[in-house]
């Protein structure tokens, strides 16, 4: 039956029939076609996806119906599903249909696009008072919450979607999203996994899922996500970027690397792939490549915290610290509560000897992320623990946690050094093997054929003969000191003595010469010039000392490993003083695998690969000795410099040719900058406490007992 005039018009704007359709008859009469048969065709072209049609038509129909919410609700959905601006379309649908539930999730959606969140919830909620079953506004009311940062209440929207949906794919994964902000993970990690049985064609649900795995150092389970998305997505930048942590974490830094560099080249200006490309190669011990990395990754993103501590460590580990503190000063005053930052700062503090501010920037670091391996393991470092059973149970109860590698070999090593402290040798023992183990899985392995061919190609090379040759290509400066011998054998302690001198200065572990050797090695088997190679190096040396210290008269370089080198430093620099410390084999061997080394110490991680090193290392001091002109070298035992320093430490300053000063015997007073491993020790009186301490671990020591036969021949 036809209304009357002043009924409620049928098409359902609200208007009264006389101010709304009455003229339809007439239109009709014209060629015009009815709403209702409008609407149909409409509705088909929408349900078959033609939406550009739909737009069209759509706008010819309110050209001449103007108020026919039906018809703007379609032309506001054609709008939408094409991207376009669709907001003020699902506005006036929404006025001419106030009480359709689906107009205003849609007019929601479209409001929560455009950033109007209080618009979009009020929206959301009035499509939820029409129609409460709505699980899709239900779970649209949740994004909008969860975006608003009403964690707890998006957290409530979702589970009410599901309530109503439990095969709700998209609720599912935007439950774990809120779950995540919450803190509650494992949670997270259920939803995730649901919405990927519904839904395994999904990245982002791999993706996502991957990430809560990785937070929670669950990183096996993290890397076969990131390869769910890859499986699906192989030119996800995003992906092969995560991938790459997660390997990282696992303790495969070259998978890691490649992952990383995948990503850059899908993502040239991804921040996190930069970051995390220097991860890589910071562990693959590639510290010039990764500072590149990590300052690229600030330069793409100005406030990365992450990327300035990445960068102050690496900094930190090449000897440049003052660098190293800006950069984690920098990350402290983009996130002050960086619990992070402020156990590197404490790390930088130590490395200056201010112990009890290190201690106190490790403290309040733990009181901001009370579960922050790094800072637990810190505290243990620097200092001569006794009997701590706060300490000790945070560490048990941390190493009982997932945890990354890094963080599990940093807080085996502490253990290690807590239980050698309080004399509980099988437990100290036990955890620093524990930890050596880790190290060694994720680090690169010892190749001794290698290390082998390298001692003989230089015993081959710089012989007398070629010394003859060459010496007289050298730079005749006296500047120049260089402390060799293994690691752990007192060369800081040597240094720390020198540069109390006020005529030296200890510039620490310098990596010239490796590079150098290389070099001139390249040019002499292409007989290109090695003469002149062989000044030009002494003279870019030289340079670079003067570049570090301007007025001391001796400068001193305590590189370990350039007992590698001293064929061409001799070469080179002929008047320079090489002092070579000597210590028990046993007690090198044993305070190696006792200490955190970087990748590139290959061999630092197993007993036998140690002894090997130790062997090839006195093969090549046996080469020099009977190969440099005698005097050139001083080889100082370092139990009589413990035993007895005054005369050892006369005779050091002596043959580098300073005049004697007293305070070389107080060393540990000095306010300098060492960063090694011994930079705790260097700073106490000196004690025999460290000779023979290989006896406490006798049982333990397998192939290190090889080298008792080498003490008597040192």
């Amino acid at each position: 039956m036809k209304p009357g005039r002043n009924d409620a018009c049928p098409c359902g704007s609200g208007k009264k029939y006389k101010r709304c359709c009455a003229q339809l008859s007439t239109a009709a009469a014209q060629g015009v076609s009815r709403p209702d048969l409008s609407l149909a065709a409409l509705t088909a072209l929408m349900n078959g996806g033609q939406y550009e049609q739909v737009e069209l038509k759509a706008r010819s129909l309110l050209d001449v119906h103007p108020n026919l919410g039906s018809i703007w609700k379609l032309y506001a959905g054609a709008l939408m599903l094409q991207g376009k601006d669709s907001l003020r379309a699902m506005r006036r649908a929404s006025e001419l249909m106030p009480q359709d539930a689906e107009i205003h999730f849609y007019l929601g959606n479209a409001q929560h696009d455009r950033g109007d969140l209080a618009g979009a919830i009020l929206s959301q909620r009035r499509a939820l008072v029409l129609n409460p079953e709505f699980a899709q506004a239900h779970d649209s009311l949740g994004s909008v919450l969860l975006e608003a940062g009403q964690l707890a209440e998006a957290a409530a929207s979702f589970r009410a979607a599901l309530n109503l949906r439990p095969d709700f794919a998209e609720a599912h994964g935007n439950l774990g999203n809120a779950l995540v902000e919450l803190g509650q993970i494992e949670d997270a990690v259920r939803h995730y996994r649901r919405m990927l049985e519904l839904r395994p064609d999904l990245p982002e649900a791999h993706n996502n899922l991957g990430n809560a795995l990785l937070a929670l150092r669950r990183y096996e389970e993290a890397a076969a996500s990131y390869r769910g998305v890859l499986d699906i997505r192989p030119d996800s930048a995003g992906a092969h970027a995560n991938l790459g942590n997660a390997l990282r974490e696992l303790g495969r830094p070259q998978e890691a690397l490649a992952h990383c560099r995948r990503a850059l080249e899908l993502e040239a200006n991804s921040a996190d792939a930069q970051l995390l490309k220097g991860n890589a190669l910071f562990d693959l011990g590639s510290f010039n490549g990764a500072v590149e990395s990590y300052a690229r990754a600030i330069e793409l993103r100005p406030d990365y915290t992450d990327a300035y501590i990445a960068l102050s460590k690496v900094l930190r580990q090449v000897g440049r610290v003052a660098e190293a503190e800006e950069s984690c000063r920098k990350a402290l005053s983009v996130a002050a509560d960086s619990a992070e930052a402020l156990t590197l700062l404490g790390e930088i503090q130590a490395d200056r000897g201010r112990f009890d501010a290190a201690q106190q920037l490790f403290r309040r670091a733990i009181s901001i992320a009370p579960e922050l391996p790094d800072a637990w393991a810190a505290l243990a470092r620097y200092r001569k623990m006794g009997v701590d059973t706060a300490w000790l149970d945070a560490a048990q109860k941390l190493l009982g946690k997932p945890l990354g590698i890094g963080e599990q070999i940093k807080l085996r090593f502490a253990l290690g050094k807590y239980f050698d402290d309080v004399r509980d040798y099988d437990s100290a023992f036990a955890s620093y093997r524990l930890a050596n183990e880790l190290k060694k899985r994720s680090g690169i392995k010892h190749d001794r054929p290698r290390l082998m061919r390298r001692v003989q190609q230089i015993t081959a090379l710089y012989d007398q003969e070629w010394l003859r040759r060459a010496r007289p290509e050298g730079n005749e400066s006296t500047r120049p000191v260089f402390i060799v011998g293994m690691p752990r054998s007192g060369t800081t302690l040597t240094e720390q003595i020198l540069a109390s001198h006020p005529g030296a200065f200890g510039c620490g572990e310098l990596r010239f010469w490796l590079g150098a050797c290389l070099r001139y090695e390249s040019l002499a088997q292409r007989e290109a010039q090695s003469d002149a190679a062989i000044r030009a190096t002494a003279d870019n040396y030289l340079k670079h000392l003067a570049s570090l210290s301007a007025n001391e008269s001796r400068v001193i370089d305590k590189m370990p490993a350039n007992f590698m080198n001293l064929g061409l430093i001799h070469a080179a620099l002929p008047n320079a003083r090489i002092i070579h410390m000597q210590r028990n084999p046993l007690d090198t061997g044993l305070s190696i695998y006792f200490q955190i080394f970087s990748n590139t110490h290959t061999y630092a991680n197993d007993l036998a690969d140690i002894a090997h090193y130790f062997k090839q290392y006195h093969r090549l001091m046996q080469h020099w000795r009977s190969t440099l002109p005698e005097g050139a070298i001083l080889d100082v035992p370092y139990e009589e410099l413990v035993h007895d320093p005054e005369p050892w430490i006369r005779k050091i300053v002596q043959f580098v040719g300073l005049p004697w000063d007293p305070r070389c015997l107080d060393f540990h007073q000095t306010d300098r900058t060492v960063v090694t491993a011994s930079n705790w020790q260097v700073r106490q009186k000196i004690t025999p406490s460290s000779a023979g301490r290989w006896h406490h671990y006798e049982a333990f020591l397998g192939e290190l007992h090889s080298l008792t036969e080498l003490e008597s021949c040192s």
